[in-house]
């Protein structure tokens, strides 16, 4: 008869880590090949042919591939990645400082129409009016009277 077979006694201690150590280098190892195929796509440097080439080295020789072109062009993968974070963020901000100074004109413009509306100039259905003018973005409100006075008196 067979005897009994203990799972941990099959499976020892350090086998587990050797086994965790192989998924975690596995794991990088495809990291490091993913950011190697986006760095060559993402540079401008190169032209179409050395992408070409260097793709197919990484895909034919996948290791020697990867390491060469570590060993070769890795210290500029840096450079690149840092440079192209930079300009997004410029891009950001200049899209933000562009929707702030869009915004603070409707709201100068409102704090206008307010004020023209507590001296008694305007009625409050004129400031409703001009205010949906402004807030729909349709260009700045005009005071009442003046475009359709003119168009009425010719």
């Amino acid at each position: 008869m067979r005897a009994p077979t203990y799972l941990a006694y099959d499976y020892p201690l350090l086998g587990a880590f050797w086994t965790m150590l192989v998924l975690f280098l596995w794991i990088m190892w495809f990291i490091l090949l993913f950011r190697v195929v986006t760095d060559v796509f993402r540079d401008d440097g190169l032209n179409g042919w050395a992408k070409a080439g260097w793709l197919v080295f990484c895909v034919v020789l996948p290791f020697l591939g990867v390491f060469v072109y570590v060993i070769a062009r890795g210290a500029n993968m840096g450079r690149r990645e840092t440079t192209r974070a930079r300009e997004q963020r410029e891009e950001f901000d200049a899209c933000i400082r562009k929707t702030a100074a869009d915004g603070s004109g409707s709201v100068d413009e409102l704090t206008r129409l307010a004020e023209v509306r507590d001296r008694g100039a305007i009625t409050d259905e004129e400031f409703r009016r001009a205010k949906d003018l402004v807030l729909h973005g349709r260009g700045p409100a005009e005071p009442p009277g003046t475009a359709g006075s003119d168009a009425s008196t010719r």
